[in-house]
């Protein structure tokens, strides 16, 4: 396991992303997605981490869709430390996804930081109610993460399915936990 030195949490200044931002996003996603961490379940399935890829046009195609908005943690250098997919879904509900927090940063609250933003980012943005987001079923620690950040689980599993058809090796029974706010 690579050993990643813990950084000092930076203070964040939160931005919605623009198309320039994109290539920087893909990237911190897709490192985020792959990291591995030593804490017990935090990672379940690092195999399917180490497959996960996103492709550039999925990132533009958030940040330019008027219902959706990639919101992005800077630090004083203009350094992407963490982002988060917001998407409007009807009156009520606004979705977050691919919340990615850079691997030196991780474990000192930025995550946290980042879903309070969102939330109150959708909220004052677009009037909603409630606030959805799911996690791969294998990640029980996450789940229970997002549970401790105020998050309760709907009962419903979603099947995953990769993006952009990916060939990808999937878990048998491997689906979404889906999660409310």
């Amino acid at each position: 396991m690579l050993h990643v030195p813990k950084m000092t949490q930076p203070k964040l200044h939160f931005r919605i992303a623009t198309t320039e931002d994109a290539p920087r996003i893909q990237q911190l996603v897709e490192s985020s997605f792959r990291a591995e961490d030593s804490r017990p379940q935090w990672t379940a399935d690092m195999s399917l981490g180490r497959q996960f890829r996103m492709d550039v046009k999925f990132v533009i195609a958030a940040i330019t869709n008027p219902e959706s908005a990639i919101l992005i943690a800077c630090d004083d250098e203009d350094m992407l430390v963490a982002s988060v997919e917001v998407t409007k879904r009807g009156t009520d509900l606004a979705r977050l996804a691919m919340l990615a927090v850079d691997e030196r940063h991780q474990r000192g609250g930025i995550g946290r930081r980042v879903l309070d933003y969102a939330d109150d980012y959708c909220r004052s943005t677009w009037g909603v109610k409630k606030i959805g987001l799911n996690a791969l079923s294998t990640r029980k620690e996450l789940i229970m993460w997002y549970m401790r950040c105020g998050y309760q689980q709907t009962g419903e599993l979603t099947p995953f399915r990769p993006r952009g058809g990916d060939e990808v090796a999937i878990p048998d029974g491997l689906s979404f936990v889906e999660l409310e706010k």
